[in-house]
Formats: C-alpha cells, structure tokens, sequence
C-alpha cells in the first residue's frame, strides 16, 4: 500500500501516515524496509523526509515471483503425481 502511495508521486511521511491506521512509528519501520531494499528512496528537504517509490525496482520482484512462481507449480504437480499413484495402488 505504500509503494502504491507513493506510484501518484513523492510525498513526506505526514502524507504517508493520512490514510493508514496505524502508528507513525510504524510506517516509518516499513518505509525503512523499503529503503533497504531499494524500493524507495528518502531525501531529506530540510526538516522533513520526503520518500519516492522507485518503480523500476518493481521488475526485480516480479521476477523473482514469477520464477517461484514456476518452482512451485512444478513441485505442486509432482505432489500431485505422487498422489495419484500411491492412491491407484
């Protein structure tokens, strides 16, 4: 939800916390995540944070997902196999 937040532009962290219902803490947690993980960056404009999604990152995740993805619909369809032939047994 913050990535998604922060697709329309980049926003201090006031403008991050308005709509969830959880503690400012909290975001800034996630937001730090995110930062580690190169998803947002955070640019300090006096006294405020001003945090920016960077998109691009976003390919990196698909495709990690789509290759688990693969990796588990192959071991899904060999527990599968599996099954059928130890119950025609």
């Amino acid at each position: 939800m913050i990535i998604q937040k922060l697709s329309g532009g980049a926003l201090n962290l006031a403008g991050i916390i308005a709509d969830f219902g959880i503690s400012r803490q909290a975001i800034a947690k996630h937001i730090k995540i995110l930062n580690e993980c190169g998803m947002v960056t955070i640019t300090s404009k006096g006294r405020e944070q001003v945090c920016e999604a960077r998109l691009e990152q976003l390919d990196e995740v698909i495709h990690w997902v789509a290759e688990s993805r693969k990796l588990w619909v192959q071991r899904f369809e060999k527990l599968e196999k599996f099954l059928d032939d130890t119950s025609s047994k």
